[in-house]
């Protein structure tokens, strides 16, 4: 079997395996060094339009992490009424449970030096970005699951936004886009249920 076949197998075989956990720990399956650099990886060879590499990320771990999501509960426990909160601290408490975030930013500076630079495309580039961001947020969240480690996509933005900005200065310009909490997981995914595929995709030869 040659390597690019069996280098398609293994890709194949982690996009099936990708999944949401929302039961995870504050364990990691791979030292923090490596957790950085998969990110790295990840943000600098995703594609992007134009190559405008407008995609951002920030790791937080240790506490870190843990204030995240205590930002996350403060801010809705000002929203949620108190009778209707614990469901909401109990889901928030899940993510924290873990031991790190993915916070995914897209820079509107990049953005809009693009409107001006192609006018006549100035409509698609915020779409674009946002085509741009979720590539990255799939290709981290799969290299994850590779590592075994379980993670779920969650947008608790723009509700956080300020907040997150101020605690870890991040530049005005950064667009939060998606968090992505992850851990050792320490509850399989339920079964998960697929549409006909041939109502899905066409084909015409």
């Amino acid at each position: 079997m040659s390597n690019t076949s069996t280098i398609s197998k293994g890709l194949l075989e982690a996009v099936k395996a990708r999944r949401t956990y929302y039961g995870i720990s504050k364990q990691s399956t791979i030292s923090d060094d490596q957790i950085i650099n998969l990110v790295q990886e990840a943000v600098k060879y995703s594609p992007s339009a134009f190559n405008s590499q407008s995609a951002r990320a920030v790791v937080l771990l240790g506490e870190n992490h843990d204030k995240l999501w205590n930002i996350v509960k403060e801010t809705l426990r000002k929203m949620v009424a108190a009778d209707q909160f614990a469901s909401t601290e109990q889901r928030i408490d899940s993510f924290k449970a873990g031991y790190g975030s993915v916070l995914f930013f897209e820079d509107t500076t990049v953005i809009e030096g693009l409107q001006k630079q192609f006018a006549s495309y100035a409509d698609n580039f915020p779409k674009w970005s946002q085509q741009s961001s979720g590539i990255v947020q799939y290709v981290v969240w799969t290299l994850l699951e590779e590592q075994g480690l379980g993670a779920s996509l969650q947008h608790y933005n723009p509700l956080i936004d300020e907040e997150v900005k101020q605690a870890w200065d991040i530049p005005s310009s950064w667009q939060l886009i998606a968090q992505m909490p992850f851990g050792t997981p320490t509850a399989e995914p339920g079964e998960k249920q697929f549409q006909p595929i041939d109502e899905r995709v066409k084909i015409f030869k």
